[in-house]
C-alpha cells in the first residue's frame, strides 16, 4: 500500500488506476493526512435472466388504473 497526496493523484491518475487494477491498494492524502482509498473493484457477476420467474405476483404485470396513468402520460393530474 502507497500513499500518494492529491496534487500527485491528479498529475499520475492513470498510472495509479493501471496500479490499483494490477491489485495494489493506494491511499490518497489530502494534507498529509489519509483521505480516500482507490482499489480495484471486484469483477461484476454476471447477471441471471429469468432470475425471479414464478416469484412475481401477476398483479404487477396489470395496466395501471387510468388515474395514475394521467400522472405518467403528459395529460396532467393532479400528483
Amino acid at each position: 500500500m502507497s500513499q500518494v497526496n492529491v496534487h500527485d493523484a491528479k498529475t499520475n491518475f492513470s498510472r495509479l488506476l493501471e496500479r490499483a487494477h494490477a491489485g495494489e491498494e493506494i491511499i490518497i492524502a489530502k494534507n498529509g493526512r489519509p483521505f480516500a482509498r482507490l482499489c480495484a473493484l471486484a469483477p461484476a457477476q454476471p447477471r441471471k435472466p429469468g432470475l425471479l420467474k414464478g416469484n412475481v405476483d401477476e398483479s404487477f404485470f396489470a395496466p395501471l388504473p387510468e388515474e395514475e396513468m394521467s400522472l405518467w402520460d403528459g395529460r396532467g393530474g393532479k400528483p
